[in-house]
């Protein structure tokens, strides 16, 4: 007889373990693993990538790639012109350290992100400072910082030109400018055709923005503008034609949009730096304590010297009033003595004659021997009224501006105050120093200037680079001031006719003298 074998489904076990199969042990069911791939690269990485493979494939036989690179060797010309000679540079994005070394300033340290060419820049340039370090982050606590903080195209490869501008801004000392390269727009089609065809290396760039677009940023990057210069209309060497295209062509009105890049000089924007600190910090930064000395050109002004000094105001901690008489006929110079010894008020009271002619001479004596914080210029026609002089103190304590001037073209005028044929000679070269000097000023004529003693002795320094040529004074520190850098603001006067004395101002003669003047700029400023 047969035994019959009932099969029962699997794991489930039923009957006696004679009679029936033995039960099929439980495996317990396992997921099959996903397969999972690597994740794909970080954009920051992607571009950190890119940029290793650009200067591997760069040539390494040339030594001084710079000496041999039209724009190289322009922008190089440029910002040994624009940053002071004295000022401490870091540059950021250094690559190899080519466009640092070309720099004459004395102190001079790069950085940059990338390991392989910060090595690279240490054996090309062993006489130099390098160091890894990321741009777009604030530096190490500690860390020195900077006048002048070059940052050369790197805008257009950054994942984030927002934290680059704070990286830079975080970087500069107090009164430093950034001085930021960029290609204009309008060049990337060209730009894309030249890789194309060959004549230029590919390189990782990712931001192409218009002007409007860089100064949105530099507004909420708590940034300014104070001056900008275009450049190249034709990045070739053509013997003959390249010098007068790129420095004359490519400064005439409407064709900075053809131009190949801008270099744009930036500074701190005054309520950013506020912003976070406590009120003594503030105090201390703006300088509202700052001393002051104010400087009296006087010829043959007998009748105004007693009420410019019971006029002029007490401004800071203490004010020194400095008359330097010019060879007056009047009994001017014995006047300021009678005046000086009788007064025993809260101004402390100076007076020098000049050995030299001229408005520029008397200014320039008075603030060699001024002990101020500040130095402020005063017409002792008291036409600009001494009582004004407060606003310019504040002005320029608080930082809004660098070198402050005051501006008779706004306000109506006294009648008599000013001839006709010398407000028309006023705007007329209003509009041509603001264009040469790409800031805005209304009155370059108003004797009434202030700048910091600091910024002045700077000035001084590096006069011989304009020459001897001023007998006003005037545009001896506007020019001086604009080839610093310095912000200009201007503050709107009241302009009042005198009532003692007649006006030095000779209208023809020195209007011939004012355009020898505005060629200077040009050469000097404008078409360099």
């Amino acid at each position: 007889m047969s035994s019959k074998v009932e099969a029962t489904p699997a794991g489930r076990g039923e009957g006696s373990a004679a009679g029936r199969l033995p039960a099929a042990p439980v495996v317990p069911v396992v997921p099959a693993a996903p397969v999972v791939s690597a994740a794909p690269p970080s954009r920051a990485d992607a571009l950190d990538a890119e940029w290793r493979a650009y200067f591997r494939g760069r040539p390494d036989d040339i030594a001084h790639p710079a000496a041999r690179d039209f724009m190289n060797r322009d922008l190089a010309a440029a910002l040994a012109r624009l940053i002071p000679a004295d000022a401490a540079v870091l540059e950021v994005g250094c690559g190899r350290g080519d466009l640092l070394a070309a720099l004459p300033q004395a102190e001079r340290h790069g950085v940059d992100f990338l390991s392989e060419t910060v090595d690279q820049a240490r054996v090309r340039y062993p006489a130099l400072s390098f160091a890894v370090d990321d741009a777009t982050r604030a530096p190490a606590a500690g860390a020195p910082g900077w006048d002048a903080v070059v940052c050369d195209r790197l805008c257009h490869s950054v994942l984030d030109i927002k934290a680059l501008l704070a990286g830079c801004k975080s970087r500069l000392r107090e009164g430093g400018r950034i001085y930021l390269t960029c290609f204009n727009y309008l060049w990337e089609l060209p730009t894309r055709l030249a890789e194309v065809a060959g004549w230029k290396q590919p390189a990782p760039t990712a931001n192409w923005l218009s002007d409007s677009d860089f100064r949105n940023l530099f507004d909420i990057s708590g940034l300014e503008v104070v001056r900008f210069e275009d450049r190249l209309l034709l990045p070739l060497e053509l013997a003959g034609v390249s010098s007068i295209v790129n420095r004359y062509l490519v400064r005439m009105p409407g064709m900075q949009h053809l131009s190949l890049y801008r270099i744009y000089v930036l500074r701190e924007r005054e309520r950013e730096r506020d912003s976070g600190r406590d009120a003594a910090a503030i105090r201390q930064r703006q300088r509202i304590g700052a001393s002051v000395s104010v400087v009296v050109p006087t010829r043959n002004e007998a009748g105004n010297v007693q009420a410019a000094i019971d006029r002029t105001p007490v401004m800071g901690p203490s004010t020194e009033l400095i008359f330097v008489e010019g060879g007056s006929s009047d009994g001017t110079w014995e006047t300021i003595q009678d005046c000086i010894r009788r007064y025993q008020g809260p101004l402390t009271l100076r007076a020098f004659q000049q050995t030299g002619k001229g408005k520029g001479d008397a200014v320039r004596l008075g603030f060699a021997q001024a002990t101020g914080d500040l130095l402020m210029i005063l017409d002792a026609d008291l036409t600009v009224p001494p009582e004004d002089l407060p606003g310019f103190y504040e002005v320029a304590t608080r930082g809004h501006a660098d070198f402050v001037q005051g501006t008779r073209l706004v306000y109506p005028m006294e009648k008599g105050a000013m001839r006709f044929f010398n407000k028309l000679g006023n705007v007329a070269f209003s509009q041509l120093f603001s264009y040469l000097l790409q800031q805005p000023i209304r009155d370059t004529l108003c004797g009434t200037k202030v700048l910091w003693r600091s910024d002045y002795q700077r000035l001084a320094a590096a006069r011989h680079y304009f020459g001897d040529f001023d007998p006003f004074g005037d545009f001896d520190l506007i020019f001086g001031a604009a080839r610093l850098n310095l912000k200009i603001a201007e503050i709107p006067v009241r302009y009042r006719d005198r009532t003692y004395g007649e006006t030095n101002i000779a209208r023809w003669k020195h209007g011939w003298l004012l355009l020898r003047m505005s060629a200077v700029a040009a050469r000097k400023i404008r078409f360099v």
